[in-house]
């Protein structure tokens, strides 16, 4: 059967080659993400996910940043990979930092304390819903994207520089920007290994 949110799923695919050659304009897509992330459900409604757009320059900034937190940790032989995988992510429009706030967090574990150990694990899961919700909006705009995970080693640097609330804690990167390349087949595991079904 035919389903509108089955069809944007498969749109979103993962793009590394990113480019400048996009015609929604920044303020479509700073509220692109807002309104992504507001619509995107979190445990007892906490709206604990938090959202860094990051713009041209601004991006650009953010990958050098991951580039010399990187470089102590990287053999230098391998380095040269690292340094154009990073390239390819800062080549696009921007970047959107994602974070979790962890004083809602604790707020509800000493609101609700019999579920204190799992707002910790929801909390995961809300920024997840999210930065799935915002990828698929990017894709049903024409965007490319991928998600990146280079914390908590660019942590510090990312709080310093954009004055984050102490409280955020990132938990992903997104660079997007122009489809410059196309999209492979892709393939998915049995079904009889995913699911069961009982009737």
């Amino acid at each position: 059967m035919s389903n509108k949110a089955i069809e944007l799923f498969r749109q979103r695919r993962t793009q590394y080659a990113l480019g400048r050659n996009l015609q929604a304009t920044p303020e479509q897509i700073i509220d692109l993400v807002k309104e992504a992330v507001r619509q995107a459900p979190s445990s007892f409604n906490s709206q604990s996910s938090r959202a860094v757009v990051l713009l041209g320059e601004q991006s650009e900034k953010f990958w050098e940043l991951t580039r010399e937190a990187l470089r102590p940790l990287v053999p230098a032989e391998a380095f040269g990979t690292t340094e154009a995988k990073l390239a390819s992510f800062a080549a696009g429009v921007g970047t959107v930092l994602f974070f979790e706030d962890q004083n809602v967090v604790k707020g509800l574990q000493e609101q609700f304390p019999s579920y204190a150990d799992n707002f910790p694990i929801w909390s995961e899961q809300s920024s997840g819903i999210a930065q799935f919700a915002v990828w698929v909006a990017f894709a049903d705009a024409g965007i490319g994207a991928s998600l990146q995970h280079y914390n908590p080693v660019v942590d510090e640097a990312v709080a310093s520089t954009w004055n984050i609330p102490a409280s955020w804690k990132l938990r992903a990167q997104m660079p997007f920007g122009s489809n410059e390349a196309g999209f492979g087949e892709k393939s998915f595991m049995d079904d009889a290994e995913r699911f069961l079904i009982f009737a």
